[in-house]
């Protein structure tokens, strides 16, 4: 057979490199801050809740195609609550698989063959995926290195790049904000200035705010609440960052009800439906209180300062991340150059695992110095790879 069997479209993406580095880790019996997922679970009372739905049989069968009316209602209230947006829970928000099959799903609706899709690099991988999927073209906008006045290090959006992006041809721009794996939030400036392009060459806008609660420097603002993007916008988010139960891969998507249709249409051929008993359990957590949100976002803070000091006393130089629970640090300090092959070489230098930022990039060089570090977990995990870290300044 001389015609490949994987899909021309999928022919670039093979394993992603999320599920190589946490084999890596297992093999190498190495400390995991390469995946990004919790090493605890999340509250008590929401386990329970997905306990109960199960025994009192809750979702066990077919849950409604847009998702259960309580987690709907729930989704709803959340974006009220936080956003100060009113959301209709019966034609403006469908549940998901995840955000990533909401990302799927999303693309595969708005996008026709040869559409142009711009997103800001580095990026997820599943948006690379999902594009291709679609029959897009993806075109990537890069964050880049800045200096602050007063020395901090962070990855910055250049708007006039991003306005020269936009052709003809382009469809949507693919948000993400707060940013993995940058750690950078979008300002009001920066989305309002979008905005303005948006509506000016009347583009859709996908955004991905999956770490809305996890934004360490001032509030998340949605761009969906800004003037006249509700009608433009699919807002993405999830419960597995904020709840710490990544995997019942609860997500969803709102918007206007045309944008949510064309969503659900597309959806409902991957996974139909999914989760019906953690769906109940995810709208009793979204009712916690607020003592829970701010509680989790000053642990995460606290746990980036304390990999954040581990790193720079290494030899790394760090980028600050305003958001998400994911930093990045520079290898070049070090003498390295190639982060596929530092990150390859650092379980047996020191028993640590992290991500080469570059299989993010399109343009690869512009990421080849850069390696991504997850602090979703415990303290004391923390402190040990801090410590094993520190071996490589020596």
């Amino acid at each position: 057979m001389d015609r490949p069997l994987l899909n021309r479209r999928l022919a670039e993406f093979g394993t992603t490199i999320f599920a190589e580095m946490s084999a890596l880790a297992l093999r190498t019996g190495s400390i995991n801050l390469g995946q990004g997922f919790p090493d605890t679970d999340g509250p008590e009372e929401v386990r329970e809740a997905a306990v109960q739905a199960l025994r009192e049989g809750r979702g066990n069968q077919y849950p409604p195609g847009p998702g259960v009316p309580e987690l709907r209602r729930a989704i709803a209230d959340h974006q009220s609550r936080f956003h100060g947006l009113e959301v209709d829970p019966d034609s403006e928000v469908l549940v998901t698989a995840g955000a990533t099959e909401a990302i799927a799903a999303t693309l595969l609706a708005l996008v026709e063959p040869g559409d142009e899709v711009i997103a800001l690099e580095p990026y997820y991988d599943s948006y690379a995926a999902s594009i291709a999927m679609a029959g897009g073209q993806r075109v990537p906008v890069t964050l880049r290195p800045h200096t602050d006045d007063d020395g901090t290090r962070r990855f910055v959006l250049d708007l006039d790049e991003l306005r020269a992006a936009v052709t003809d041809r382009t469809r949507l721009l693919l948000l993400n904000s707060p940013h993995n794996p940058t750690g950078t939030v979008l300002s009001r400036d920066e989305l309002t200035a979008i905005a303005e392009l948006a509506r000016e060459r009347d583009l859709l806008v996908v955004t991905d705010e999956v770490y809305e609660h996890l934004a360490f420097d001032g509030t998340h603002l949605p761009i969906a609440s800004l003037p006249g993007m509700w009608e433009r916008t699919v807002t993405i988010s999830s419960a597995g960052k904020t709840f710490a139960f990544t995997g019942w891969k609860v997500g969803w998507v709102t918007g206007a009800p045309a944008l949510v249709t064309a969503v659900r249409s597309a959806k409902q051929y991957l996974t139909f439906v999914s989760a019906g008993p953690f769906q109940y359990a995810v709208a009793e957590a979204l009712a916690l209180p607020d003592t829970y949100y701010t509680g989790l976002r000053e642990d995460l803070r606290a746990k980036r300062d304390l990999l954040t000091k581990g790193l720079v006393e290494a030899g790394f130089e760090v980028f600050h991340s305003a958001g998400t629970y994911f930093v990045t640090a520079d290898i070049r300090p070090l003498g390295a150059t190639d982060g596929i092959e530092f990150c390859l070489s650092l379980p047996e230098r020191c028993g640590v695992v992290a991500v080469p930022t570059q299989v993010f990039y399109d343009h690869q060089e512009e990421g080849s110095p850069f390696v991504r570090f997850a602090f979703s977990k415990r303290q004391e995990v923390l402190q040990q790879a801090a410590e094993r870290l520190r071996t490589l300044a020596r």
